[in-house]
C-alpha cells in the first residue's frame, strides 16, 4: 500500500506543479479602457475617443480609437462620457495621524495610544487612492509610521497609493518641526526624532532617516502655521546647516524637501540646493528667479492654506496660530501666480492631514482659481511634473507604453470643468481596478 500512496502523491505533486507553471507562463490579462476623451499628460492635448490597452500591470498602447487596435480576447471597459487621465500624484501628504479639523486632533500627541497614527494611516491611504491619487510623497510622520504604511501597501495588506516616505521631519530645537508649548522634558527631541542643531547633528539626522528607509529628507527651513511660539516666515536653519543637509542627502541619493513659508527662508533653502520648496507662501520676485535658476520645484499646498484659514475664521485656531493662518493663506494667493510668471516648476501637493484625506483633487481647483494656472497646467502639475519631482517619471505621470497602468477617469471634460477631478469614477493602479 505504501508504494501506491507514494505514486498517487507524486502524481498529485506533478499535477500541481504543472498547473503552477501554466499560470506562470500564461499571458497576463489584457484590459482595454475606452472613454469619450483621453488626456495622457504628454502635451498632446485632449484626444477624442480615447483608448488605453493594459497588459498585466503596465500600459502597452494608447491613443485615439481609430489608431489603437483592440487585442482579441481583451476585457473591454467602456467608461462613456468620461476622460481617462494618468493616476494623480500628491507630492505633499501626511497620511498617518489625525486631520486638523477632526475631534481629538489637538490632543493626539498626548492622548492617542501608540500605533493609533499608523492605523489611521491605513484608512487615509485607502481614501487617497479612491480619490484617484495612485502615488504620494509622505513628507513627515512620527514613529516611522509612514514607512510601516508604505510596506503594508507594497505587500498588499492594505489598499493605498505608491508611497515615498520621509520619516521624521528635521528641524531646530523649538522650531516648526518640534513639539513646543509643553513642560520641559516632555517632548525633548534628538537627531533620531528629527531635532538637530548645527551641521553635524543635521548630518546625523539625515543618516538616521536614510537608515530606516527614508526616500526623501524633509526639513523645516522656516516657521509654520500649526506650531507654537514661532513666526510663520522666520528662517530657522542657517545656510550652513541646510547645505550640510543637502550634501549628506545627496551622498545618500536622496532629495530634500524644504517646508518654507517666509521670503528669506525660501532663498536660503534654494541656495543650499533643496529640491523643492513646500508652501512658499511669501515667495517674492527674487525668490522665484532663484528657483528657476536652481531648478527648484514649488509645491504650493493651497488646500492647507484654505483649511487653516477656515479654521482660524471658525475659531478652531486661536491666537498666534490664527494670525499666522490668515497671513499665509492671503499670501498664497499671490505666490503661485508669481511662480508661474517666472516659469517655476509647480507640482501638486495638498498637505493632506491638515486638510482632509480623500479630497486631494480639490487642489486642482485651487491651482486654477487661486494659483492662476490653466486647467491643463494644473493637471500637469498633478501628474507629469509631480512624477518628475519624485524621480518616478520613467514609470508614472503620463499614459504611455511601458509605464505602470496607473489610470483614472473623471466624468465629463476636466479642461472645461477642473472640478471634475473631484468626482473620480474609475481608479486603476498597476493594472488592478480599485474603483469602477
Amino acid at each position: 500500500m505504501k508504494p501506491i500512496r507514494f505514486v498517487v502523491a507524486l502524481a498529485a505533486l506533478v499535477t500541481v506543479a504543472g498547473a503552477l507553471r501554466a499560470q506562470q507562463t500564461s499571458a497576463p490579462q489584457v484590459t482595454v479602457l475606452k472613454a469619450a476623451r483621453l488626456w495622457d499628460g504628454t502635451g498632446k492635448g485632449m484626444i477624442a475617443n480615447g483608448v488605453v490597452v493594459v497588459e498585466g500591470d503596465h500600459i502597452v498602447n494608447s491613443g485615439a480609437a481609430s489608431s489603437v487596435k483592440v487585442p482579441a480576447g481583451a476585457k473591454v471597459i467602456d467608461l462613456g462620457d468620461a476622460t481617462l487621465l494618468p493616476g494623480f500624484i500628491d507630492a505633499h501628504v501626511h497620511l498617518t495621524g489625525r486631520q486638523l479639523e477632526e475631534p481629538g486632533a489637538q490632543e493626539q500627541v498626548t492622548k492617542d495610544f501608540p500605533g493609533m497614527g499608523a492605523i489611521l494611516g491605513a484608512a487615509h491611504a485607502r481614501s487617497t487612492l479612491m480619490a484617484g491619487f495612485t502615488s504620494v510623497r509622505d513628507v513627515g510622520g512620527d514613529e516611522f509610521y509612514p514607512m510601516a504604511l508604505r510596506k503594508a501597501i507594497d505587500e498588499g495588506f492594505v489598499p493605498g497609493p505608491r508611497m515615498q516616505a520621509a520619516g521624521y521631519s528635521i528641524g531646530i530645537t523649538g522650531g516648526h518641526c518640534d513639539e513646543s508649548g509643553y513642560k520641559p522634558g516632555l517632548f525633548d527631541g534628538s537627531p533620531k526624532t528629527g531635532i538637530a542643531d548645527g551641521p553635524e547633528q543635521v548630518r546625523q539626522a539625515v543618516r538616521y532617516m536614510a537608515k530606516y528607509g527614508a526616500d526623501v529628507i524633509k526639513t523645516c527651513a522656516t516657521g509654520g502655521v500649526l506650531s507654537a511660539g514661532d513666526a510663520v516666515g522666520v528662517p530657522q536653519y542657517t545656510y550652513e546647516e541646510l547645505k550640510a543637509m543637502v550634501d549628506e542627502a545627496t551622498k545618500l541619493e536622496r532629495h530634500v524637501a524644504a517646508h518654507a513659508h517666509g521670503t528669506e527662508g525660501i532663498k536660503i533653502a534654494v541656495r543650499a540646493g533643496v529640491t523643492s520648496i513646500e508652501h512658499g507662501s511669501f515667495l517674492d520676485d527674487e525668490g522665484a528667479r532663484l528657483m528657476v535658476e536652481h531648478g527648484t520645484y514649488l509645491v504650493p499646498t493651497m488646500m492647507a492654506g484654505e483649511t487653516t484659514e477656515r479654521a482660524a475664521k471658525s475659531g478652531l485656531l486661536k491666537g498666534l496660530m490664527a494670525e499666522k493662518a490668515l497671513a499665509a493663506a492671503a499670501a498664497m494667493r499671490s505666490a503661485t501666480p508669481r511662480a508661474k510668471k517666472y516659469g517655476v516648476k509647480i507640482a501638486l501637493g495638498t498637505d493632506a492631514g491638515v486638510g482632509a484625506h480623500g479630497r486631494n483633487a480639490h487642489e486642482f481647483w485651487l491651482l486654477v482659481n487661486w494659483g492662476g494656472l490653466s486647467p491643463e497646467e494644473a493637471l500637469t502639475a498633478g501628474t507629469r511634473t509631480a512624477a518628475e519631482l519624485l524621480g518616478w517619471s520613467k514609470r508614472v505621470g503620463t499614459i504611455e507604453a511601458g509605464k505602470w497602468a496607473d489610470i483614472v477617469a473623471v466624468p465629463g471634460d476636466p479642461i472645461k470643468d477642473i472640478s471634475a477631478t473631484e468626482r473620480v469614477a474609475f481608479v486603476m493602479k498597476g493594472g488592478v481596478i480599485y474603483k469602477n
